[in-house]
C-alpha cells in the first residue's frame, strides 16, 4: 500500500483508524498549549445503515476543522477541536437526527446510534487515556438497544 492508501478507509473515503489513532495525540497537545478543550466521540451505527448514508451524515454535521475517521471495525471516530463533552454529545445528537431523518421515519428501519465521549482535560489528560475512558462509553453505550450516548467517567 502506499502512503494515501494508509490514510483512508477504502469502504468509506473517511479518514483511516491509523491516522486516528496518530493525530489524536498532535490534537491533544495542541489542546494544551491553547488551553482549548478537545473532545472525541466514538460512534457505532447499526448495520442496516449503508455507509455512504453515514458518511454523508458526518459530513453534513461536522465542522471544517473536525476530523472524522473510520477505524477497522467499521466504528466512526471523531475529534472535536475547541469543543468541550456537552458539545461533543450535541454533535452525535445531530448525527443521529440527520440519519434518522435521510432514512424517511419508518420506524422499522430506523438507524440505531451508539456512541462513547470523552473530553480532553474534564476525562483525561493524554490521547492514550482518554481514547480507553471514550472506548469504555461506547461500550457502555452498545449494552443498549436503542440509540444511546455515553460519556466517559472523569478521572
Amino acid at each position: 500500500m502506499t502512503q494515501p492508501e494508509l490514510l483512508r478507509d477504502p469502504e468509506s473515503g473517511l479518514l483511516s483508524g491509523a491516522f486516528f489513532r496518530e493525530t489524536l495525540g498532535y490534537r491533544i497537545a495542541a489542546g494544551r498549549r491553547m488551553l482549548h478543550p478537545v473532545s472525541i466521540a466514538l460512534v457505532r451505527v447499526s448495520r442496516r445503515t449503508p455507509v455512504p448514508d453515514v458518511v454523508a451524515a458526518l459530513q453534513h454535521t461536522l465542522r471544517d476543522a473536525d476530523v472524522a475517521c473510520r477505524t477497522e471495525d467499521g466504528t466512526y471516530a471523531v475529534i472535536l477541536e475547541d469543543t468541550p463533552e456537552n458539545g461533543a454529545v450535541w454533535t452525535v445528537e445531530r448525527l443521529n437526527q440527520r440519519l434518522v431523518a435521510e432514512s424517511g421515519g419508518g420506524s422499522a428501519e430506523l438507524p440505531v446510534v451508539w456512541a462513547g465521549v470523552a473530553c480532553y482535560p474534564a476525562h483525561a489528560l493524554d490521547a492514550p487515556e482518554l481514547l480507553a475512558r471514550t472506548e469504555a462509553a461506547l461500550s457502555a453505550a452498545c449494552e443498549w438497544s436503542q440509540h444511546r450516548i455515553e460519556v466517559a467517567l472523569p478521572e
